[in-house]
């Protein structure tokens, strides 16, 4: 399944360093399991490095666990969603992936990464894919470090829905969300359905 595709298109930094995405793990968004059944495919439409914001990533980081996320204490702030782990160690060895026009890279939803600020005067331009195997499942109920992240959802979606003149809405919740987004991409739909 495509879990979550995205294009990404990071706008020059207006000064208050609010491009920046803090240091993440993927998972903390997602409410289907196992972890290792899911992976990210991210490539560079453009050359990506350190100046227009390349990703940054903390080798090793995929064995680890979900860790607690909330919105960093930034001077400038930080966009909406864009949350980081609360007690991350900025100090840990990180790798910066500079990367040519075409360039993919794979890896594990638990991996802890993010992205400087684009200190050019051009959009960076990359696109993202989530993928899950047809083995993983919708969980219950999120973790008790995802309820944030589920909570500001369903409160986007909702507020999409009313937009749109959807007057009766119920209480959305991440899985509702996340069926609504995902897409069979080959095979048959087995375990990631309603």
């Amino acid at each position: 399944m495509a879990m979550h595709t995205m294009l990404i298109n990071k706008p020059p930094d207006p000064g208050t360093k609010s491009s920046r995405h803090p240091m993440h793990q993927d998972l903390y968004y997602f409410p289907f399991r196992p972890a290792n059944k899911v992976v990210c495919s991210w490539t560079a439409m453009e050359k990506v490095h350190r100046q227009n914001g390349c990703l940054v990533v903390v080798p090793g980081s995929h064995k680890g666990v979900l860790l607690p996320h909330g919105y960093p204490d930034w001077e400038g702030g930080v966009n909406k969603l864009y949350h980081g782990i609360l007690d991350y160690k900025p100090d840990q060895p990180r790798v910066h992936l500079e990367m040519d026009t075409g360039d993919t890279v794979f890896f594990h939803p638990l991996l802890i990464h993010g992205s400087g600020r684009n200190r050019t005067s051009g959009f960076r331009k990359s696109i993202s894919c989530h993928y899950a195997s047809a083995d993983c499942y919708y969980m219950d109920k999120v973790d008790q470090v995802q309820e944030v992240a589920e909570k500001e959802l369903a409160e986007i979606a909702a507020a999409a829905m009313k937009k749109r003149g959807i007057t009766k809405i119920r209480k959305i919740s991440m899985k509702d969300i996340w069926v609504a987004k995902g897409r069979l991409v080959q095979g048959e739909l087995v375990n990631l359905k309603y």
